[in-house]
């Protein structure tokens, strides 16, 4: 039988390859895996802050040659770190800063010209925070809780409908749904009066319906982007880099920011098919200027289009009783800014901590903080999901709650539907909302808006809906981990060593 073309050209290629190369080949091949495994488990020990990290990437990188290597360059937290920052960097050259919006106040004042300082006890918190972020404490603002979609979409579309100017909206994700169209026919409106609408929806988030919202949007002449696209190969390294920030800013006189997304699911008065509870806010005051600048950094990031901040640079007008303060973070300067705060909100913690969060997967230190806090009798509660909507989630949950239940902390389940609430209450008084999680992906890889508020009517108020929430929750003890089936115990632990690529 007469040999294939294709087996003819393979043969022809290696009788004219040189005897001498043939057999040196495999020595070549071995030495090239042998070199790209040194260097990239030298660049994991040198680079990896975490031990353990450290170790699991060199164990991939010579346990599975070259792909291992491969995968490292692609999902290697550090590197996408550094790429973030080498871009923003990159974006500020090529433009003028958007760090001026807020009134300058001087850095030995906890609070600004109006209000009073937080109190005593945690006046050393906000000198924390403060030299963490670089954004001062800023007095005279209103924070009003929405829960769900029922409450937040009629108070975000009312704004909506009644800019003037205005509207910048950042989400992680927005559904072609009910909710989608809703937000679209505002936006739309908005642009057809004149005012100046700016949409930025992060390109992972984008893709949870279909069509995208975004063609329906520019048909309606909203000027949309996405955050950092990864659908050509040469940018899939950036695929773990999500922009999962909730922003919408009015006019500069009025915010939103929380958990929420934009999707049907989070209008549970409605009876949609899966139903999210969640909770957003609605600020006003002066903290207005550090949500606009989250945003115009992102979408000067994005597009390179500066925006104005007419409106934001003199002081706006007190509104309320609540110091707070803008917490951005992010793979890049920003990198940890929410790690450190909660970390320091723990050690601050005096008699209660009610964390409520639909994904736990805190790193050594968070737990140590956790059980240290617990030891020094402070009362700690915490709300998961009972069902997540990601399974393999609460399986790596499920094996890190022994260690906490053993030193006094209080594991709560809320019943379905799902909870994708995010509230953090310290001792009746310090407040942290906003869209981070407790997990790797909201503390080392997402960029993040959060905010802390300083006020013991907001905190009661919101300690009184995690109260709430523990009524209606089953409280687990280690019994009833202990009797769990051996071969589930198995699986939480094993996804546990995932936890931090979950």
């Amino acid at each position: 039988m007469a040999a294939t073309p294709s087996l003819d050209l393979a043969k022809d290629s290696v009788t004219s390859m040189p005897p001498w190369f043939a057999e040196i080949l495999p020595h070549l091949a071995g030495a090239f895996t042998l070199l790209c495994a040194l260097v990239a488990s030298g660049h994991a020990i040198l680079h990896k802050e975490d031990t353990r990290s450290a170790v699991g990437w060199v164990g991939i990188i010579w346990l599975v040659p070259l792909l291992g290597v491969l995968l490292y360059l692609l999902f290697g937290i550090n590197r996408i770190k550094r790429k973030a920052r080498a871009l923003r960097v990159d974006a500020r050259e090529a433009g003028p800063s958007t760090g001026t919006v807020q009134k300058v106040v001087p850095r030995d004042r906890l609070a600004g010209e109006y209000g009073s300082p937080p109190e005593e006890a945690f006046r050393s918190m906000a000198r924390l925070v403060r030299n963490i972020t670089g954004n001062d404490l800023l007095p005279g603002n209103r924070v009003k809780p929405l829960v769900n979609g029922d409450a937040a979409y009629p108070e975000m579309i009312e704004a909506i409908q009644r800019a003037e100017k205005s509207v910048y909206l950042s989400t992680y994700i927005f559904d072609h749904d009910r909710a989608g169209g809703l937000f679209v026919q505002a936006l739309g409106d908005a642009v057809r009066r004149g005012v100046e609408v700016r949409v930025l929806i992060d390109d992972m988030g984008a893709r949870y319906s279909w069509p995208p919202v975004s063609n329906k949007l520019r048909r309606e002449g909203v000027r949309v982007a996405r955050f950092l696209p990864t659908w050509v190969p040469w940018r899939m390294a950036f695929m773990n880099l999500r922009n999962h920030r909730k922003i919408l800013v009015v006019d500069q006189y009025v915010g939103f920011t929380g958990g929420m997304n934009i999707r049907a699911g989070h209008m549970v008065a409605t009876g949609p098919r899966r139903p999210v509870r969640d909770l957003h806010f609605r600020v006003e005051g002066p903290v207005l200027a550090h949500l606009f600048r989250a945003f115009t950094s992102d979408w000067f990031f994005t597009t390179g289009e500066q925006l104005e901040a007419e409106g934001v640079e003199a002081p706006v007008r007190q509104m309320g009783p609540v110091l707070a303060r803008g917490i951005p973070d992010g793979p890049d300067e920003d990198y940890e800014k929410l790690l450190w705060t909660v970390y320091g909100a723990l050690t601050a913690a005096h008699s209660s901590v009610r964390i409520v969060t639909p994904y736990f997967l805190p790193n050594t230190t968070l737990l140590m903080a956790l059980r240290t806090a617990a030891i020094r009798e402070v009362t700690v509660d915490i709300v998961v999901p009972e069902r997540p909507n990601l399974p393999f989630v609460g399986w790596a949950a499920n094996a890190s709650f022994p260690q906490l239940l053993a030193h006094g902390c209080r594991v709560w389940l809320s019943p379905p539907p799902f909870d994708h609430t995010k509230l953090m209450i310290v001792d009746d008084y310090w407040t942290l909302i906003g869209s981070g999680n407790w997990d790797p992906r909201s503390m080392e890889l997402n960029f993040e808006f959060n905010l802390e508020c300083y006020d013991r009517e907001l905190a009661t108020d919101l300690a009184a809906m995690a109260d709430d929430r523990m009524r209606s929750s089953r409280r687990i003890s280690l019994d009833d981990l202990h009797l769990r089936p051996f071969p589930v115990k198995l699986r939480d632990g094993v996804v546990r060593l995932f936890s931090p690529y979950l």
